[in-house]
């Protein structure tokens, strides 16, 4: 029994009729509807509740993590799975497509989530602008899919999905949305557009909206030529659009719709046309988005929602690739360290795989380098593995992107095709040098990475051998390109394809089988590039056979990514998990980069120079320059480390600490900023800014912070640890510590710049604190226990690392730094303001890039449509 005398029969009965009033009317007219039926004020206060406490329940999931504005009402409370059509049918083509569980109630959950946040389609009006962040090619074409199928069932009539700026694209998504949800469902929807064709405009647009009751589907580029059709049609349909819900999808929202001249007041003309509409944005990349100026009322800010799709089961993203660089807080346990999965592409190659400029690209031929022979026999031997094993995705494809420049795309092409005659010549006779070459090949990379570490069994060579010839006779060879009638198309059977081009194999395109890439393109802007990973997404039953063959800057660049993509997620969620923020005081902040901008200068107008405070941070040395010419350097530092211990024990307090270690308090803040003043972080440690860290110390110490330091070496102190000791005088006799680098054994030429990834560890941030009875399982926990036994002191630890520094450990090489004497890395850690008090702020500048040789995203594509290529 209810409150006041209802039972739960007759809560359930009204409810049933509730449900089925707002089908065409929105929940607070439903209510009206049953008040003027005259059914019990307690029963409708009863099912009122119900509804209301199962839309908080779905606005309030935990995943996907969102941010909503204010007072802002949820209405969807899910599928009604016996009367709705098009999710019904989409669920169980993701059933037979084998999506998995887990990932199908994730997209179940996420889609329904988004349609609670759009506005019910018989509300008078409304216009709804939001913003979904997913992760390069993990799937956001089916979460879209799944919103416009939940949408279209409770009364959404017209679906506009903005696909990208290419033709490729755009035919790729008409054709899965038509499978997924017209062929369902024929009688329920009418395209508009077609596999073949973008918007061609019906005649009589009024005839056209007012004859027909079905769902409509419009798959249209971002392309000024087809907008403005579109835009004219829509301006002739008058009042016929006033009872016409839309949904608007933009894939790849970062793509053109943001700050370009001609590209986002069209859409926003386009958006204008309709009293209902609904504008949701999906994006991996959102820096763009997120710094759109929220004030202006006339551009894109996700102004009502964003919300954070979860990381897929089984998606691979950069960090699986290229591993990431420590956030603050993280256990260095915990930091996913990276496949052995890149290869390098010397620097004197890149000269022959693509030109310099345009004028040389005129009369470029490329050549088949070392690099590139190598990345083909890799997709050559993955694809007849792939075969082998059987099963899974039927296509196989080769990514080779060097440049945007249509005519070195074509000229690629006759050296592939010759390659492929003389290995198909060589393997089809059995030639014994190639054989050889190619086991060796296959036994090295299968060593480097295991297939049972993605639950695959390794392929035997004889095996892979019995489908090689079978696969290099199939192989074609594609030049996608705007320009190119040859396209990808894998609609009429297993591919198996290398494909040469530029912008056309980015942005959204899935190249299905995906195994080998080779990629040295150089681009400006973090989105731009991260787009271009094509490798990122789904690799079931080949998840150990990718690889991508780069230059180390650009690996680099990419590492730096997924240290970018992780703190931005992050960011995010700290957001999202605050309840009193929305999307208008949303403020993620996106990390620098001294050669890569955030995103274009034009998106950029609205961002603002976010100060960057040291206030609760650690600042390490990670790069040490182990070539023979930083050994100056190291011997510098090591003398400053002599220095600085020699004053703090004559200005400071000694202290008792745990073996292998000297601990200094009370070291007046001159000796630690004479010692930065003299100690060299290498360039490539962004946060070891030495005019910074100085600067940071003097505006602290005029707040009366930092006048005093605790200075700490932390040396060996594992038992039975037989590291060589070092004296660093005034009696500090210290066992050195080990610190050997990142690197493959695979690797042919080291970088002379030494990355070892993470220096101190969390015990060491404790030094000098008393730790007992106090859990210090997070830097958080750290920092409060800082803060209230020496809130205004810093903490300097150095490191004496052992030159040579061999740990015998997997992903990891020596350090053979090049002097006989100590290598010294250093962490600072700043204390977190009290409360009431502000952080002095140290400004992150971007860097002149004007001197840096990149390629620019190509956008004359966007003032004509690409269609007839």
């Amino acid at each position: 029994m209810s409150a006041a005398g209802v039972t739960e029969e007759q809560v359930d009965q009204l409810y049933l009729v509730f449900q089925q009033f707002t089908k065409s009317m929105t929940p607070h007219d439903a209510v009206k509807n049953l008040q003027l039926f005259g059914a019990d004020d307690a029963i409708i206060r009863a099912v009122r509740e119900r509804h209301d406490a199962e839309s908080l329940r779905i606005r309030n999931l935990d995943e996907p993590a969102s941010v909503f504005l204010d007072g802002r009402q949820t209405w969807y409370t899910g599928p009604d799975m016996e009367n709705d059509r098009n999710w019904p049918a989409l669920l169980a083509s993701m059933r037979r497509k084998d999506f998995g569980d887990d990932n199908i109630a994730s997209i179940d959950k996420s889609s329904t989530k988004i349609v609670a946040l759009l506005d019910h389609p018989k509300q008078n009006e409304f216009r709804t602008r939001g913003l979904v962040v997913g992760y390069v090619q993990s799937g956001k074409t089916t979460n879209f899919t799944a919103v416009m199928a939940k949408a279209a069932d409770k009364g959404y009539k017209l679906f506009i999905v903005l696909s990208g700026i290419h033709n490729v694209l755009r035919r790729q998504t008409q054709i899965r949305l038509v499978k997924d949800l017209v062929e369902s469902n024929p009688s329920q929807w009418h395209q508009v557009t077609s596999e073949t064709h973008d918007f061609v405009p019906p005649p009589n647009p009024k005839a056209f909206f007012a004859a027909t009751d079905q769902c409509l589907l419009l798959v249209v580029k971002k392309n000024a030529a087809v907008l403005r059709k579109l835009r004219t049609w829509l301006g002739k349909a008058g009042e016929y659009l006033d009872e016409c819900p839309t949904l608007i999808i933009d894939d790849e929202a970062d793509q053109s719709t943001v700050a370009t001249a001609k590209i986002n007041p069209l859409l926003y003309d386009v958006l204008n046309k309709f009293p209902k509409v609904g504008y949701v944005g999906y994006t991996a990349t959102p820096f763009a988005n997120l710094l759109i100026d929220p004030s202006a009322d006339e551009d894109f800010y996700p102004r009502d929602f964003i919300v954070n799709l979860p990381r897929p089961n089984g998606y691979h993203g950069t960090e699986v690739l290229f591993g990431r660089d420590l956030l603050d807080g993280e256990d260095p346990a915990d930091l996913p360290g990276g496949y052995d999965m890149v290869r390098r592409v010397p620097d004197d190659e890149v000269d022959d795989l693509k030109p310099r400029n345009k004028k040389e690209a005129a009369d470029f031929q490329p050549a088949l380098t070392h690099s590139l022979r190598a990345a083909v026999e890799w997709f050559w031997l993955a694809t007849a593995a792939r075969r082998a094993r059987g099963g899974g995705n039927p296509h196989s494809t080769m990514l080779v992107h060097t440049t945007t420049e249509t005519r070195v795309h074509e000229a690629f092409k006759e050296p592939l095709l010759q390659f492929r005659s003389f290995m198909l010549e060589r393997v089809g006779s059995a030639d014994d040098q190639t054989i050889e070459l190619l086991r060796a090949t296959w036994e090295r990379e299968t060593a480097l990475v295991a297939a049972a570490e993605f639950g695959e069994e390794k392929v035997e060579f004889e095996t892979v051998l019995e489908h090689l010839p079978e696969v290099v006779r199939q192989t074609r060879i594609v030049i996608d390109n705007y320009r190119s009638s040859d396209r990808l198309n894998y609609e009429r059977g297993p591919v198996t394809a290398i494909a040469v081009g530029g912008n056309t194999l980015s942005r959204g395109l899935t190249l299905e089988g995906l195994v080998s890439s080779l990629f040295v393109r150089a681009v400006s802007a973090y989105d731009t590039l991260l787009q271009m990973g094509r490798w990122f997404g789904y690799r079931n039953g080949y998840a150990d056979l990718p690889r991508i063959w780069m230059t180390d800057e650009l690996q680099m660049w990419f590492s730096h990514l997924a240290t970018v993509e992780a703190d931005m997620r992050r960011d995010i969620d700290r957001y999202m998990h605050n309840p009193a923020e929305t999307p208008m005081t949303f403020a993620v902040r996106l990390r620098s980069h001294p050669k890569m901008s955030i995103t274009s200068k034009a998106k950029m107008k609205s961002a603002v120079l976010a100060h960057a405070a040291y206030g609760g941070t650690l600042v390490e040395s990670r790069f040490f320059d182990v070539s023979e010419s930083g050994r100056t350097v190291l011997a510098e530092n090591a003398a400053a480390a002599r220095e600085l211990i020699g004053a703090a024990r004559e200005h400071g307090t000694d202290e008792e600490s745990r073996p292998e270690t000297a601990l200094f308090t009370q070291v007046p803040h001159d000796d630690v900023v004479a010692f930065l003043e003299r100690y060299s972080f290498h360039e490539r440690s962004e946060d070891g800014d030495r005019r910074r860290l100085i600067d940071y110390i003097g505006k602290r110490l005029r707040q009366g912070a930092l006048q005093r330091w605790s200075v700490a070496v932390i040396g060996n102190s594992q038992p039975g640890a037989t590291t060589p000791r070092r004296n660093l005088g005034d009696g500090v006799d210290i066992r050195m510590v080990k610190r050997a680098r990142l690197g493959q054994e695979s690797e042919t030429t080291v970088d002379p710049v030494a990355d070892i990834k993470t220096l101190s560890s969390r015990r060491d941030e404790a030094i000098d604190l008393d730790t007992k009875g106090h859990d210090l399982s997070s830097r958080q926990q750290v920092l409060d226990l800082r803060r209230a036994q020496r809130a205004e002191e810093g903490l300097l630890l150095v490191y004496p690392i052992e030159p040579e520094s061999d740990t015998g450990k997997g992903g990891r090489l020596p350090l053979r730094a090049p002097t006989g004497d100590v290598v010294i890395g250093v962490a600072l850690l700043f204390p977190t303001p009290r409360p009431g008090s502000t952080d002095s702020e140290v400004e992150y500048y971007s860097a002149d890039l004007s001197g840096v040789i990149v390629e620019e995203e190509d956008t004359s594509v966007l003032d004509y449509d690409d269609e007839a290529a």
